[in-house]
């Protein structure tokens, strides 16, 4: 009598499993909002059981932290992608506003509403909200600081400036949740508009730009 051949399991190794794991709890996070991930949900959408996510992470709470952290970063590399590193700041700047009013960041803007929703809550989350917010801001004022040396924008205040973009961004980014959307021109371009001036830039400049 001939034996079957047995077939064989590949186990992944343990940092791919963990990104595997993240990934998909920052893609339920997005399409979802952050109150979905549980370690039940993660397992039956890779398929395996929730005691292996349990290993990984042990604590739900860490898992919807870590989960946003990796959707955030992951948003703003695709807002800011290093291969444009080489682009006038002007064209970077102008890009990076117009890609934040395209539909595709409908998700991001409520996934950051819903996670600083629950920071309130989870000290965690909230320690997770603040670094992203802190990256974000440092990469824009680096933008702005070289645009400034580059003799692109005229600002005296680089941090200054980018903050007037980042809230009127988020201040846009309030209505995320809303079913009717106001349709007004000042609106398409309020976060260009803002930029424009605070840079000293001539009005229409980043959308002709973008």
């Amino acid at each position: 009598m001939t034996s079957r051949p047995q077939a064989t399991r590949i186990r992944k190794q343990p940092d791919e499993r963990r990104a595997e794991i993240l990934h998909t709890a920052a893609r339920i996070a997005l399409a979802e909002g952050l109150e979905k991930i549980t370690l039940r949900r993660v397992a039956d959408e890779l398929g395996v059981r929730p005691g292996l996510i349990g290993h990984y992470f042990p604590a739900a709470d860490t898992l919807v932290s870590e989960a946003f952290t990796d959707a955030a970063a992951r948003e703003r590399d695709a807002l800011l992608p290093a291969d444009e590193a080489g682009l006038p700041p002007t064209e970077r700047l102008a890009r990076f506003l117009v890609r934040l009013g395209e539909p595709d960041c409908l998700d991001l803007s409520r996934l950051w509403l819903n996670a600083r929703h629950l920071s309130r809550f989870k000290d965690g989350l909230r320690e997770a909200v603040d670094a992203q917010e802190t990256a974000t801001r440092d990469a824009l004022t680096e933008l702005i600081e070289q645009g400034v040396r580059d003799g692109e924008f005229t600002t005296d205040d680089a941090l200054g400036a980018a903050l007037r973009v980042l809230v009127t961004v988020d201040g846009m980014g309030a209505y995320a949740n809303g079913d009717t959307h106001l349709d007004h021109p000042a609106l398409d371009d309020m976060a260009l508009t803002v930029a424009e001036h605070a840079l000293g830039l001539a009005p229409g400049t980043l959308r002709a730009r973008a």
